[in-house]
């Protein structure tokens, strides 16, 4: 990608017009979503590599909540390896999908709300309502394809899994192209992005790309490789499809185990471990190092993710059991 630009070169647009964009370019946009309390725009940051040649348009976005970096590097590093006189179609890349959060470091929204809960929104909804709305009419409706980059939560690590309707062709495709350690039959219903894209008409997965408030090199190259499948697999570039290193496990379902008193938790599986029947996973001790309770599967799987907090109330989550296909 071009470095020639400066901060202050970049031009703010009010909506995201793809056929004013000039074939073979790379462009770098604010997308004005809303205003703050001083009337100030509240702009997310676009970047758009458009081909040579027609083809399908595929957007990327990370960062729905604001702690969740890891999808941010993955962007970058994909548009920087892209050669445009290669390409066929157009990419659109969102860094930052949540602006007000990822300044304040949050997850949620200033409203207090997880926005991955509300789409597609409201027209004339709540502060949170309002944005995701404008950001489906704005920017989504343009997409063929999409892939959303997310993390684990606070207090929480994820291995590299996806969450696809793998009852339909096309995500299912997606969803084995990136190589991961683990893919969920997750049918999007849940006023998530991925949902409000799939009632449009458009494939979409979710990549859950490890921890949040963080860089993980690994994970990153895992992202960027998985992406660059998918260009291969809808021949917007000419180049081979990287095979996996390894067979990835595919769960029919999934489901958080939770516990059912507070304290001191560890949990003692490990990511990607296979777990057996009432195998013990994780103890409990109370304020004053008593053993308080033991935890065991209820089934046989494999640990997605898991608590890493040792402060737990009850309630409090253990691990995201998979269970396998």
């Amino acid at each position: 990608m071009p470095a020639d630009y400066k901060q202050e070169d970049i031009e703010t647009i009010l909506n995201l017009d793809l056929s004013l964009i000039q074939k073979g370019s790379y462009k770098k946009f604010w997308l004005k979503i809303a205003s703050d309390g001083f009337g100030n725009p509240l702009s997310i940051p676009v970047i758009i590599a458009k081909g040579v040649q027609d083809g399908p348009i595929l957007g990327l976005t990370a960062a729905v909540h604001g702690n969740e970096l890891n999808g941010i590097p993955v962007i970058h590093r994909l548009f920087n390896e892209i050669d445009i006189n290669e390409l066929s179609g157009t990419i659109v890349g969102i860094p930052v999908v949540n602006v007000p959060s990822f300044m304040r470091k949050k997850r949620r929204f200033n409203d207090g709300v997880d926005i991955n809960h509300i789409f597609p929104g409201v027209e004339d909804g709540n502060v949170s309502q309002v944005y995701t709305y404008r950001f489906i009419e704005r920017v989504v409706k343009h997409f063929d394809y999409l892939i959303d980059l997310h993390t684990a939560s606070f207090g929480r690590i994820n291995s590299y899994y996806i969450r696809a309707d793998m009852e339909q062709k096309a995500t299912r495709q997606l969803a084995l192209l990136q190589n991961a350690d683990i893919i969920v039959h997750n049918p999007p219903n849940d006023g998530t992005l991925r949902g409000a894209a799939d009632d449009l008409g458009i494939p979409a997965i979710t990549l859950e790309v490890g921890n949040p408030s963080v860089f993980q090199k690994r994970l990153i190259r895992s992202g960027v490789e998985g992406i660059h499948n998918v260009l291969c697999h809808l021949n917007m570039i000419n180049d081979e499809i990287e095979p996996p290193e390894k067979e990835t496990i595919i769960c029919k379902k999934s489901y958080w185990l939770y516990t059912d008193r507070g304290g001191l938790l560890t949990v003692n599986a490990e990511l990607r471990e296979l777990i057996k029947k009432d195998q013990k996973i994780a103890s409990m001790r109370n304020i004053f190092g008593e053993q308080s309770v033991d935890y065991f599967a209820p089934e046989d799987g494999i640990l997605i993710g898991k608590s890493v907090s040792p402060v737990n109330q009850s309630g409090g989550r253990i691990l995201h059991l998979g269970i396998i296909e």
